[in-house]
């Protein structure tokens, strides 16, 4: 059952990378009511059951909720890191062009305090970059990116599988989170690949291996059966992981270009129809 849910993953994931060849207006609804189905999945089904499967308390503090936390500032760590190797790797590719510039007598004077400035941000950093070309350090970037999604959505999978094991209800919500947010999946591993210069017979093939990972994890777990206690305790850390994709990925990016009425009204849909969910599972 699991493996045939995850297919539901597999084939959102494919939408969220062809939307992202075709981007349209009406992106940031989907990604609005995605962040609400994930928030209410944390909030309402996949904490509370963590809690109860984990609720031995460790220095005052219930197990779940530790790892949820945990789960939370993992989720934070991995990005952070990630966003510093870019920024790194996109300032030595704008330095090196800079000085190439120089030698060829194309950025003489203000052209190379131009660079200079540039490079002194993040953003701008990876906009001199990629602007000035595709050097195989920078799309390494792109494909290292990708690759850090590929082993989310393996996890994905294996959470899905870990739900099924405590009951039906748990892996049938837990699996609609991951379908919802497997479009953002989707359409970032195939917009990362691309950006950073990367062909597009590579970007669908980060694509299809981030489809195929949420069903592989699912069918791992038919080969294990996790003890409650663990499993309580992976739930919570996959609940911070996933409270902290909704609340620091999805939704800003659902609201950055279209601060709608509109989108808030999906989030708090998605929040209400998982609500839903989980009184008639009951």
């Amino acid at each position: 059952m699991a493996v045939f849910v995850a297919l539901g993953a597999f084939l959102m994931t494919l939408f969220g990378g062809w939307t992202a060849g075709r981007v349209t207006d009406r992106r940031h609804l989907v990604l609005g009511l995605a962040g609400g189905l994930m928030l209410g999945v944390v909030g309402l089904d996949l904490l509370p059951e963590a809690l109860q499967a984990a609720g031995n308390e460790v220095f005052g503090v219930p197990q779940a909720l530790l790892l949820f936390v945990g789960g939370f500032l993992a989720a934070h760590l991995m990005e952070r890191l990630l966003a510093v190797r870019q920024v790194a790797h996109c300032a030595v590719d704008a330095a090196a062009r800079g000085v190439s510039m120089s030698v060829g007598g194309r950025a003489a004077g203000g052209g190379i305090a131009q660079v200079g400035q540039k490079a002194g941000s993040g953003g701008g950093v990876a906009q001199v970059a990629l602007k000035a070309g595709t050097g195989g350090g920078v799309a390494q970037v792109g494909l290292t990116a990708a690759g850090a999604m590929v082993g989310h959505s393996l996890m994905d999978g294996i959470a899905i599988g870990a739900a099924f094991q405590v009951g039906e209800g748990m892996g049938a919500t837990v699996a609609l989170a991951v379908i919802a947010h497997d479009f953002a999946d989707g359409f970032n591993t195939y917009t990362i690949t691309s950006l950073y210069g990367n062909s597009r017979g590579r970007a669908i093939a980060m694509l299809v291996a981030d489809a195929l990972a949420p069903v592989v994890g699912a069918a791992s777990t038919l080969l294990f059966t996790l003890p409650v206690e663990l499993l309580g305790s992976y739930l919570g850390f996959f609940g911070g992981a996933l409270l902290y994709l909704a609340a620091a990925e999805i939704l800003p990016e659902a609201h950055h270009s279209h601060p709608a009425r509109s989108t808030l009204l999906c989030t708090a849909g998605g929040v209400g129809f998982i609500w839903l969910v989980v009184g008639l599972a009951e």
